[in-house]
């Protein structure tokens, strides 16, 4: 990790007294400033995060209230009918003076946005008995709107994708399905993949992209399971009539005999999935995937350069589906390093210049930035040299890809010196674990029978969340993980005793090769990590430099220690970040159950709310009447596999009005 300087605890106390000082007395609510809806999963289809509202400021953040809570009813923990825990991950949409949101079971809500008061509810009826491999999940939805005036039925339709596979099509007016949208207004994405073995192998958790006049879908496939695993392809589908535009399987640009194929369609199975949102640039026809690694994760030497799309970004002709240039920021991915994040899509300012960018944030916690136009990269990108597998039959990649700006945002070295406990006794035990590991490095490969250290983890750095930027301050504000895992590959015949030996501990077959796989987080007796504090940071980086600007911790242990301290140690975040024009940024996603505002210039945490549930989501503001209120909308349900307190509420917030 750099030489990052987090403020010293004066300097903080500081900080904190001016804005008191110059935030003191309410005063009436300015009602001058722009108006925004919020109409992309990602504030556009860019992915920019980015809003250009100016009523809430550094200023007067604090004074925050609860402005409405909505409950959506759809909770599980697993251990009743619905088999799978859910995971609330939504960000709203806010369009034509309507909010909409999808709930885990992929139920679709339309709200008031200003009241809260539900308008209509649409349910596809998801099989929720199914052992779904990613939870039950639903980011985001999709628009598209008509641009015939005249056409009354779904004039504006709004998709959704859905965790037993399916796209849907519905009118945004009143919830029912647009008839004229394939068989009754849906998709059976789950056609042509390949046979699934389970209900909940093959699902869509990210929201479809919509492109010109189509609109695109890609899948999460089960991890770690078989060689054989459904397809990763993406389809691109007519928004008017659902009929199949162009297909692209992800299959390298040259011949694999003896390949698998789905027989319906030939696509190739098993190839890298796009489980994380695309990014679209409408003026410019161009779609920007970011990929999964070939399954299984841990062992490759089957593959025979079927990841050649595998953990890239990867830019597409939105209208035919034909590969423009990509890039590979993983190369032979062995760590379940796949590209997590939506890319980025801004403008640089070089010397008067402005070089329109693509951003994509990695696990790794590296940024790898391009001319989206060209895929030249902003900053070089060095080839070094990494460790290589000792694993009979493996294949590592002699380098991989570092970008040279910005730096990590995270460390890439962990030594038992550097173990850490909440006691002597805690340290010691994290000391002697971390003496135990297999570990040269970023990049160590998976060892046989020999536990080896993942650092940073397969979470991130950067998750699903991705990342902001304010453009006209050129600032990209970044959440960040600093996580340790243990991961260890084992012979195939010893997986089912494994499994017997190990109840509550991840074991994988990775079926169709020698090895099975077995990952854990480096946990302390406290049941906190062992790599040192802080675990979560947020970080603003400098797009003019390409350096961090700075990086301050995120989150407290309230939730995680066995007793409720307010430590602000910086812990685990799943969801991203949001930017105003004001230089305030929204995030929740932490382990603790709050949503917190920081100032974009310094990092200082400027208010925090305490949330009904964990906030493991992206949150979204909106202003839409010239003597209304700005406000920020977070889905508080938590996430069953982080253990966070789960629930089923979408909070927004607003400023007194008056």
């Amino acid at each position: 990790m750099p030489n990052v300087r987090f403020p010293a605890p004066d300097l903080m106390l500081t900080l904190a007294l001016l804005a008191l000082v110059a935030g003191c007395g309410r005063g009436p609510l300015d009602h001058s400033g722009p108006l925004a809806e919020w109409p992309e999963y990602g504030g556009d289809a860019g992915g920019e995060r980015f809003s250009p509202l100016t009523q809430i400021t550094p200023a007067n953040v604090r004074h925050l209230e609860v402005a409405w809570i909505y409950h959506t009813g759809d909770v599980s923990d697993g251990r009743g009918e619905v088999r799978s825990t859910t995971a609330f991950e939504a960000t709203p949409i806010v369009v034509d003076g309507t909010m909409f949101v999808c709930t885990p079971f992929n139920r679709v809500i339309a709200l008031d946005p200003e009241t809260g008061d539900e308008q209509w509810v649409f349910d596809p009826e998801v099989d929720l008995t199914g052992g779904y491999a990613n939870q039950l999940v639903c980011r985001g939805l999709t628009t598209w709107k008509d641009p015939d005036p005249t056409v009354q039925t779904c004039g504006r339709r709004i998709f959704t994708a859905t965790n037993d596979g399916r796209l849907i099509a519905l009118d945004a007016a009143t919830g029912e399905r647009c008839p004229d949208f394939a068989d009754s207004g849906e998709v059976d994405l789950t056609v042509g993949v390949g046979e699934t073995l389970w209900l909940g192998e093959y699902q869509v958790t990210s929201p479809p992209a919509v492109a010109g006049d189509l609109v695109i879908v890609g899948s999460a496939v089960a991890d770690n399971t078989r060689t054989d695993a459904p397809t990763g392809a993406i389809r691109a589908y007519d928004v008017r009539s659902g009929s199949l535009a162009w297909a692209w399987d992800l299959a390298p640009p040259f011949d694999i005999p003896d390949a698998p194929r789905a027989a319906e369609t030939g696509y190739m199975l098993a190839t890298p999935n796009v489980w994380a949102p695309f990014a679209v640039d409408q003026d410019r026809d161009l779609l920007f995937v970011p990929t999964g690694n070939p399954v299984p994760d841990y062992y490759g030497g089957h593959r025979q350069g079927i990841d050649y799309y595998g953990s890239s970004v990867v830019t597409v002709r939105a209208s035919t589906g034909e590969v423009l240039w990509h890039f590979q920021t993983v190369h032979h991915d062995l760590w379940d390093f796949d590209v997590p994040a939506q890319p980025t899509l801004t403008y640089l300012e070089r010397d008067g210049e402005r070089i329109p960018a693509v951003i994509q944030a990695t696990k790794m916690g590296l940024l790898f930035t391009f001319d989206r136009e060209t895929g030249e990269p902003v900053w070089p990108i060095e080839e070094r040299p990494v460790p290589q597998s000792s694993v009979p039959g493996e294949q590592t990649a002699a380098t991989q890809p570092f970008p040279v700006k910005p730096p990590p945002l995270v460390p890439h070295e962990l030594s038992p010196e550097d173990a850490w406990g909440m006691t002597p006794s805690d340290r010691g035990d994290c000391r002697e674990k971390l003496e135990g590991l297999h570990f040269e490095g970023v990049y160590t490969p998976p060892a046989l029978n020999r536990p080896t250290l993942m650092y940073p983890g397969n979470a991130g750095g950067s998750n699903w969340g991705g990342v902001a930027v304010h453009p006209d301050r050129q600032l990209l504000v970044a959440n960040v993980m600093d996580m340790a895992w243990v991961v260890s590959l084992l012979p195939t015949e010893d997986y089912d005793q494994a499994r017997r030996d190990n109840p509550g501990v991840e074991i994988s077959p990775q079926y169709g090769t020698p090895y099975a796989m077995r990952r854990e987080m480096l946990m302390s007796k406290w049941e906190l990590p062992c790599s040192p504090p802080p675990w979560g940071t947020l970080a603003a980086v400098d797009l003019t430099t390409g350096d961090i600007r700075w990086q301050v911790p995120l989150g407290t242990i309230r939730d995680l220690a066995p007793v409720p301290i307010m430590w602000n140690l910086g812990v685990p975040s799943l969801g991203g970040p949001l930017v105003t024009a004001s230089g305030v940024i929204f995030i929740g996603g932490t382990m603790d159950n709050y949503i917190r505002a920081f100032d974009l210039e310094n990092g200082l945490e400027l208010w925090r709310a305490r949330l009904p549930a964990g906030g493991q989501a992206t949150p979204m503001t909106y202003r839409l009447r010239e003597d209304g209120r700005q406000f920020v909308v977070i889905a508080a349900g938590g996430h069953g596999r982080a253990g966070t307190t789960l629930g089923d509420a979408i909070v927004a917030f607003a400023l007194p009005d008056g």
